[in-house]
């Protein structure tokens, strides 16, 4: 069967080169038994593509079941996929068959695969290596000759990378590999699927199907659609029953297209020692008390050359990263302007300034942003914050808490 023929008969819709590649590597790898890993963005339609899988095999007569992994349970995954035995656990008042069992002959859909505990996925990888597997409770192994396709949208190498998926397992399953582009890479076939879930849902529920101006198509077009083709549905549907004008404008879409929060500050990402589950204000601590470390360095420098050291006049550029209340965060680029001469049109001498602090010879004296009032206040912040916990707030600022009862002592903190 070609990729027209398994579109009409799958209701695929869309011309993407992308989707038409994916669509033939499942009918070429349909007559083998060899696993199959489709990977893609959730709400692409990866569930299409095992039953593309299924009905171009020889195991079309046998059974095909599709496991949602994620939204079973850890504590029944197991029983779910391999059964179990009268009195396994609580509750287990009979026998029961496993997918794996219930599926031999056939195919196994595993939906969400990345969301399989580790010690489900041990017992996947005796499975995919050779066909055995034993019942939750039992001690009998059982054979079964069933065809895995397994389907995720997580980063797996990445979940290998953190402990959370097995590596061999992976390689397992990623036999032959699948990639569903998302609907953001595919904008031609946006104008396909908007007028066919307009004209199926007007056919369904006996109204005029809507339609888009040309500034409102172009809008979805070049919308993100994070939800992919279920949120173009989604979307779609919505307007054809809210709307009593069947003519959308842009003005009307943009009301049911969820609007993205964006940010042109940088991501304050954690350092690779920054403990789980700190806050990002916690993070901005840290980062206040790092530069205070890098300005005395830089002092350090410029004391040396002042002293008579020859050595080359560096140049900076402090610029902008996140702002505290009325502290700007800043960002300080040493190279000099011939290095850069694209992107910055202003340098300063280091020896005059560094992201607003002077740091020449009248460093100590005399600073436009004071570093020692600043650490003050965000030493009061973090225990505030922490509701006087000293070894939490201490945590909280990336400093000892030995370090912590000095500053308190030197400033005359008292909460």
């Amino acid at each position: 069967m070609d990729v027209q023929a398994i579109k009409r008969t799958f209701g695929i819709i869309g011309t993407d080169p992308e989707l038409d590649r994916a669509i033939g590597i499942a009918a070429q790898v349909a007559a083998t038994d060899l696993t199959v890993l489709i990977t893609g963005e959730s709400g692409t339609g990866k569930d299409v593509f095992p039953k593309i899988i299924h009905q171009n095999s020889a195991r079309k007569h046998g059974q095909y079941f599709a496991v949602n992994c994620g939204a079973i349970p850890e504590g029944t995954i197991d029983s779910e996929l391999f059964g179990h035995e009268k009195g396994a656990f609580t509750g287990a008042v009979g026998e029961r068959k496993g997918y794996f069992e219930i599926a031999d002959k056939g195919t196994l859909f595993l939906d969400e695969v990345g969301e399989l505990p580790l010690s489900t996925q041990a017992r996947l990888l005796r499975v995919l290596e050779n066909g055995e597997f034993i019942r939750v409770g039992g001690s009998k192994v059982m054979k079964t000759n069933v065809r895995i396709v397994a389907a995720t949208n997580v980063d797996l190498p990445l979940a290998i990378e953190k402990g959370r998926f097995r590596e061999d397992l992976y390689y397992r399953l990623n036999t032959i590999p699948i990639h569903i582009p998302a609907l953001r890479e595919r904008k031609a076939d946006i104008p396909l699927l908007f007028r066919k879930f307009a004209a199926d849902f007007a056919e369904r529920n006996h109204i005029p199907a809507i339609t888009m101006t040309p500034d409102a198509m172009k809008m979805m077009e070049h919308y993100r659609w994070d939800g992919n083709v279920r949120q173009l549905k989604n979307v779609t549907e919505q307007i054809s029953i809210m709307e009593t004008e069947r003519t959308i404008t842009a003005e009307t879409l943009v009301k049911y297209l969820p609007v993205r929060v964006q940010s042109n500050l940088p991501i304050l990402l954690p350092r690779e020692d920054t403990p789980e589950g700190m806050s990002e204000r916690d993070l901005l601590y840290r980062v206040l008390f790092d530069m205070k470390k890098d300005i005395a360095e830089l002092r350090a420098q410029v004391n040396n050359m002042n002293n008579g050291r020859p050595a080359e006049t560096n140049y900076v550029q402090a610029t902008p990263v996140t702002q505290i209340g009325d502290t700007v965060v800043t960002r300080v680029n040493q190279n000099k302007p011939e290095d850069n001469e694209q992107e910055f049109a202003e340098f300063v001498p280091a020896e005059e300034t560094y992201g607003g602090v002077s740091t020449g010879s009248s460093a100590h004296t005399t600073e436009t942003l004071s570093l020692e009032h600043h650490e003050k206040e965000m030493i009061i912040k973090a225990l505030e914050t922490h509701r006087g916990k000293r070894k939490d707030a201490a945590k909280a600022l990336g400093i000892s808490e030995r370090t912590l009862y000095r500053k308190i002592n030197e400033y005359g903190i008292n909460l």
